[in-house]
């Protein structure tokens, strides 16, 4: 069997992690099967619709790598890949239903069901009551020539219990009087997400449906429409939810469901924060899934190596919690294994930022690399490049180095004479230091301390000494260096 998955998202705004790790399962699932995977824009509900959202869906599963066979842009033996260029489909398989006796025409006014809400014992779910389910055929003809509004809902069965089998959960029941005579088509005659989503899905050929597990209870409702018809149930993945983290005041800890107030959630909200395309994919696969066999224990994988290792078995049942402090980890991983071509691609507009020529961009690779998780903290890290204020003259004193403002005067006042004469190339700039410090007995880091602190004027910088006065250069080193002297005193 050909396996054909589906991410059907609503351009509602931004793609939220959650949304975004159901499309990346949807894509590893059939990709490792080499099946289909089909994009399909639901956009029924007009009153969420978002301007440009649509561009967003596009733009997001184009940078996180997630390709699509079929779709809106792309083209497909199942289109039209957009929900409402669909929207006249759908009435005839809910009227084939009421013909076939399986749903019925409701008439029932707003004020009605507002007025059965309102008279409900509190703290009750209230369903519909099956006010129309049995209206006699002459009723039903009278009230539709009459141009009276009507919706379609689904007969639904009132006793009993119905189980399906979802490949991650095992058989799940659900009572059937917990399950509501659902609207097919609403009074606007647009469907709702359910019937459609039901109709497109088997019109498409859709034989694995992967969506998240607050689908669990509610899936006998979309059953029941398959077998309305007479079709075959697709295979069920449900996937675990992801929760964030808070910790308050107190240190106390609360796991709930991932939203804005644990940190960002949407995807280009991270990539904005520097985490990334490859990283963040890299890390949600992991969010609810675990390697097995030859990749057991193993956390970086590329898109290629996903697909190879993704077993469905692997999915777990239990909520996962969205780690920023992980994700931070692995993107540095990411940029550590980073060859140097694409390193300067993602450093050079930060390097721009602060007037950094290529001279120093192989030096800046060296010591950035392992010191960085994120691009983004480049302008950051090198600040002092391009800012040197005023700075607190208790930065020279350092305990672990033995420096104190006298050591730090009287090395300056030895050292800067020796920096002025000599080639300001990386190793004769270290020998000039330690030859320093040597003939006079001192460790190197009672030396260095001083003069890395008074030509950055920061406590802490990417590299060392030598590192920072290359980069400073040789005028605006020895320009630092005695105007730190001078206020020495």
């Amino acid at each position: 069997m050909l396996i054909r998955t589906r991410f059907a998202p609503s351009p509602t705004g931004f793609m939220h992690v959650g949304n975004l790790r159901t499309a990346l399962y949807e894509y590893l699932t059939a990709r490792h099967e080499n099946g289909i995977f089909v994009l399909r824009i639901e956009d029924t509900d007009q009153e969420r619709y978002v301007e440009g959202a649509t561009d967003v869906i596009y733009n997001t599963l184009k940078i996180a790598g997630i390709t699509h066979d079929e779709g809106p842009d792309v083209g497909g033996d199942y289109g039209p890949y957009v929900q409402s260029e669909r929207k006249d489909m759908y009435k005839p398989y809910a009227e084939q239903l009421v013909k076939d006796g399986k749903a019925y025409y409701c008439f029932c006014t707003k004020e009605r069901l507002d007025e059965l809400r309102k008279n409900a014992p509190e703290g009750t779910v209230v369903g519909y009551d099956r006010h129309c389910r049995n209206l006699s055929a002459e009723e039903v003809e009278a009230n539709l020539k009459a141009g009276i509004p009507y919706v379609i809902r689904q007969k639904m069965p009132v006793d009993g219990e119905s189980t399906y089998h979802d490949l991650v959960y095992g058989d799940i029941t659900i009572k059937n009087d917990e399950l509501d005579d659902q609207i097919l088509i609403k009074a606007d005659g647009f469907p709702t997400y359910n019937f459609a989503n039901v109709i497109d899905d088997h019109t498409m050929g859709i034989t694995h449906v992967v969506r998240g597990s607050e689908y669990l209870s509610s899936t006998p409702k979309y059953n029941a429409l398959y077998d309305a018809f007479g079709w075959e149930i697709p295979t069920y993945i449900h996937l675990p939810l992801i929760n964030g983290k808070s910790v308050d005041e107190e240190g106390n800890v609360t796991i709930s469901k991932l939203s804005k107030r644990h940190g960002s959630t949407g995807f280009m909200d991270l990539i904005n924060e520097g985490f990334l395309p490859q990283a963040i994919i890299n890390y949600i696969a992991l969010l609810g899934w675990c390697p097995a066999g030859e990749y057991e224990n193993r956390e970086i994988f590329s898109m290629d190596e996903l697909i190879k290792a993704f077993d469905i078995n692997g999915i777990s049942k239990s909520p996962s919690v969205f780690d920023y402090d992980k994700l931070e980890w692995m993107n540095g991983e990411y940029i550590k294994l980073m060859e140097s071509k694409e390193f300067l691609e993602n450093a050079k507009p930060f390097y721009d930022e602060l007037d950094i020529t290529s001279d120093n961009y192989a030096l800046l690779e060296e010591i950035l690399k392992p010191r960085i998780t994120r691009f983004t903290q480049i302008p950051e890290k090198l600040q002092f490049l391009k800012k040197y204020e005023q700075f607190e003259l208790s930065l020279f004193e350092h305990k672990k180095s033995k420096s104190t403002l006298e050591t730090s005067k009287a090395i300056l006042g030895d050292v800067i004479p020796l920096l002025a004469d000599c080639s300001w190339d990386r190793e004769t700039i270290t020998n000039t230091i330690t030859g320093y410090a040597a003939q006079n007995e001192y460790k190197n880091a009672l030396v260095m301390w001083p003069v890395r602190i008074a030509a950055a004027g920061v406590a802490v910088t990417p590299g060392g000494c030598a590192e920072v006065l290359l980069l400073l250069g040789k005028d605006e080193s020895m320009r630092r260096l005695n105007e730190a002297y001078n206020r020495l005193g």
